[in-house]
């Protein structure tokens, strides 16, 4: 138990070093150092917040997708057809990060910074759920809407005839075999 507590003390006395250098304190004063990191966190809104590396972006898929109950062969083939897993990725049309989610659809999910690998992953996971469950759990017409809106497949009652939609829907489901 005294170990558990020193490792959490340790970490306080870390993150108030990290952040010793924006504001003068006195050690030991927790609550200025988190209002610190939420004030450096708001700051840095349009940066990734977190570094990850490819297993660390599987990771977070793999949680995001048990989080909302998606299938995660799906939600890592979503996620590889839409930016091969990288955080860094932006379309030319606007879509961020992992999930490739358009700066509308973010907000829509509360996702504060689409940067930030995972809010990205959590709120494009959830997303892909609010397809499935909008498409009653048809995979096909929810990618669709993932890629080219729920209106559109509405719309079509279906896959819409957009090449870019209909290959990305064979992409993404040959990836989640």
């Amino acid at each position: 138990m005294m170990e558990s507590i020193n490792q959490v003390m340790q970490r306080i006395a870390a993150i108030e070093q990290r952040f010793s250098h924006t504001q003068s304190r006195p050690a030991g004063d927790f609550a200025a150092t988190l209002a610190a990191a939420d004030a450096a966190q708001q700051s840095t809104a349009a940066k990734p917040a977190v570094s990850a590396g490819k297993e660390d972006i599987v990771k977070m898929i793999n949680l995001a997708a048990g989080k909302y109950g998606v299938d995660p062969k799906l939600a890592m083939a979503v996620a590889e057809a839409e930016s091969g897993l990288s955080p860094e990725a932006v379309s030319p049309v606007g879509a961020v990060g992992v999930m490739q989610l358009m700066p509308e659809t973010a907000r829509s999910l509360g996702v504060r910074n689409s940067k930030d690998p995972r809010e990205n992953i959590d709120g494009g996971v959830r997303y892909l759920k609010q397809m499935l469950t909008t498409f009653g759990g048809d995979v096909s017409k929810a990618v669709a809407a993932y890629n080219a809106g729920p209106q559109a497949v509405k719309n079509y009652n279906g896959i819409p005839p957009y090449s870019e939609t209909r290959n990305y829907v064979a992409r993404v489901l040959s990836l989640a075999k």
